[in-house]
């Protein structure tokens, strides 16, 4: 009974998946010639092996999956809309970054400008898509989310690099890493969940940090300048993050009854 539960279960998402990949067929088409030409790219003119193909194809691969699991139904009649296609195409811009985090060997300072460039036309974009979706009248939780986690994917693997490429010290990790330990601690903090309000401030951190990053991994820049300007990155992140879990703390409080 709990295997024909589960071949049930499996069939379901199957045909879930081969329903919203109709629903983005094209953009899915457009991200993976992205992300073709950003890793011939880095082949081509910066002399990086051929494995960043296959490496760049792994994270895609895993980049349509969470989109097609996470696709909401109502796709299916109205599609992404031109905002999320907007983001998705940031999304597959960063995917030849990511997958050279894959491969720390072959990184030089050749290479880092190219990252470097990827990176920025990736960032350029951010805010395009909320444009879009507010001139369009496409404002969605999952075009918000989508937006909201590729932010953090892209500070998460500059900061890596930055490391990799010995432009700071391991610690620099917390920058991009922060996001994630935030959520990790909702967890086991349930009231950690709560919705935070729109914040212009939250949104000036993460273009600072994601800006503080980018130079940080310029090979002209010095590693004792780039330590600095990551540091900046993660005291300002640290106050942001400390800013809204207070906020939520006091919402928990004053739904408990402990505040007026």
């Amino acid at each position: 009974m709990k295997n024909r539960l589960r071949n049930t279960g499996l069939r379901r998402q199957a045909r879930q998946f081969a329903t919203q990949a109709g629903v983005w067929r094209w953009e899915l088409t457009a991200g993976l010639l992205t992300v073709l030409a950003g890793a011939a790219l880095l082949h081509l003119a910066a002399g990086v092996p051929a494995s960043v193909f296959a490496a760049s194809l792994l994270s895609y691969g895993l980049l349509v999956c969470m989109v097609l699991h996470t696709s909401p139904a109502v796709f299916h009649r109205d599609g992404p809309g031109l905002a999320n296609r907007v983001t998705f195409l940031r999304a597959a811009l960063i995917m030849p970054v990511a997958a050279m985090a894959l491969l720390p060997a072959h990184l030089d300072a050749g290479v880092a400008y190219w990252l470097l460039g990827l990176a920025a036309i990736a960032l350029a974009l951010d805010g395009v898509d909320g444009a879009v979706a507010r001139r369009t009248g496409r404002i969605t939780a999952f075009g918000a989310r989508f937006d909201m986690e590729l932010d953090a994917l892209l500070i998460l693997v500059l900061a890596l690099l930055v490391w990799q490429t010995g432009q700071a010290g391991l610690w620099v990790l917390l920058v991009g890493l922060m996001r994630y330990l935030f959520v990790a601690a909702g967890w086991r903090w349930t009231w950690l969940q709560g919705d935070l309000p729109p914040s212009r401030r939250r949104q000036t951190v993460c273009v600072v940090q994601s800006v503080a990053l980018l130079v940080a991994l310029a090979p002209v820049v010095s590693p004792g300048l780039a330590s600095a300007l990551a540091l900046a990155a993660l005291l300002l992140l640290t106050y942001s993050f400390t800013v809204d879990v207070l906020w939520l703390y006091r919402q928990d409080r004053s739904l408990a009854g402990e505040y007026p």
